[in-house]
């Protein structure tokens, strides 16, 4: 029966009806065109043709098809091999051309499937170097490559649409960043924002809200059913144009962390006299700076029991004798104490019975040996092996 040797499309009114194609380009320089040639493993594309190269001079006249018509032999024998192909990536004007040439097509006998198909197959297997997609992939294979003026400034002419889905990228902020978003927006419009998020992100981006304005935005969210994805998209796009028209600016960290992590290394005279200093000029500036402040004493109030081991471990134990030692003030003796209760007990008793021999200890050795300890807890966090405890978590825990 003909169904068993025949790969079933959608029919059409006339099934010779193919459509109008380009020229095939030879095997050695073949332009797939869109994403769907990235998609699907075909090479390259710039040119925005569905087509798949012309078969060679040897095949049977019934198996003379065009390029665009071979390129929906491969996706409907893919799809209906259940692989899953993101054609929703492809330009809006291939996914309709793709669409129509389907619509055209009739019945395919096995024998022309299989020239397709091994034809396809000898094509990947020629493929000896594939470049991103578009400007949107170039970016990303040369993110770090390239200085972030010259990355900015191609994104900003080639256009919001031009670098990707803009959701991907209103994802990938900080959850303060989307707030500010939020905050700024409508509020039907931060609901759409809030709805096309992650649950984890979403939740941070609330926290980051004042409680009014995160109330609206919730209730707002039931208010979204009948939102059209063409609403969704056009938010999308207006919210990242709005992110990529920021200013670069030159520092990653704000001018009170900056300032925090400079005094967290100077000897704690001159941490207190600049403070003092800056108190009197700028008490807003002074605070957000002392927020970014980290000592040895706000070890017990940051650092939960568990890390405690991590942090031992990575010390020499003649660092933590000597912070111990030096440290007589209230909160830096919570800190050693805190550090040796959590600590294995043969390590404290070890470290206990070093600091009663140790006689006084100068102040330059001991505040050395504290921003030993302070310096190697930080590595421990940029790695991610330790999770410091937010300040927000300490106000919440003294209330408590």
């Amino acid at each position: 029966m003909q169904n068993e040797n025949a790969l079933a499309l959608p029919m059409a009114a006339s099934s010779d009806d193919l459509g109008d194609f380009s020229a095939p380009a030879p095997l050695g320089g073949m332009d797939f065109g869109g994403d769907l040639g990235g998609d699907l493993g075909m090479g390259g594309m710039s040119g925005g043709a569905l087509d798949m190269p012309a078969m060679g001079g040897g095949m049977p006249a019934k198996s003379k098809l065009s390029g665009k018509a071979k390129a929906a032999i491969v996706v409907r024998l893919l799809l209906n091999e259940g692989a899953d192909i993101p054609l929703e990536s492809l330009p809006d004007d291939l996914q309709i051309e793709l669409t129509q040439q389907m619509g055209r097509m009739g019945l395919i006998d096995r024998d022309t499937l299989h020239e397709v198909a091994g034809e396809f197959a000898e094509m990947l297997d020629n493929v000896g170097l594939s470049f991103p997609n578009g400007l949107a992939g170039a970016l990303s294979a040369m993110e770090g490559k390239i200085s972030r003026q010259t990355a900015s400034r191609l994104r900003k002419e080639a256009g919001v649409r031009q670098f990707g889905d803009p959701w991907e990228r209103l994802r990938a902020l900080p959850p303060e960043d989307l707030a500010e978003l939020a905050e700024a927006e409508s509020t039907e419009v931060a609901a759409v924002l809030l709805s096309k998020l992650d649950t984890t992100k979403a939740a941070q981006m609330l926290i980051h809200l004042p409680g009014p304005v995160a109330r609206r935005i919730t209730y707002a969210v039931s208010q979204t059913a009948a939102v059209t994805p063409d609403t969704v998209d056009r938010i999308g796009l207006s919210l990242a144009a709005q992110i990529e028209a920021r200013p670069e600016v030159a520092f990653d960290e704000t001018p009170g962390q900056r300032m925090g992590a400079i005094l967290t290394q100077a000897a704690a005279g001159k941490r207190d006299e600049v403070l003092t200093a800056l108190d009197e000029e700028d008490e807003e500036f002074a605070g957000d700076v002392r927020k970014s402040i980290f000592t040895y004493a706000l070890i017990a109030q940051r650092v939960s029991p568990v890390d405690v081991p991590k942090i031992a471990r990575v010390l020499a134990q003649q660092d933590l004798v000597t912070a111990i030692a030096f440290a007589t003030d209230e909160e830096d003796v919570e800190t050693s104490e805190f550090m040796l209760a959590n600590m294995s007990s043969r390590m404290a008793n070890n470290i206990r019975e070093e600091v009663s021999e140790r006689g006084k200890v100068k102040r330059s050795v001991g505040e050395g040996a504290m921003s030993t300890i302070v310096n190697a807890l930080r590595e421990l966090v940029n790695s991610g092996e330790v999770e410091l405890r937010s300040a927000e978590e300490d106000e919440e825990d003294e209330e408590d």
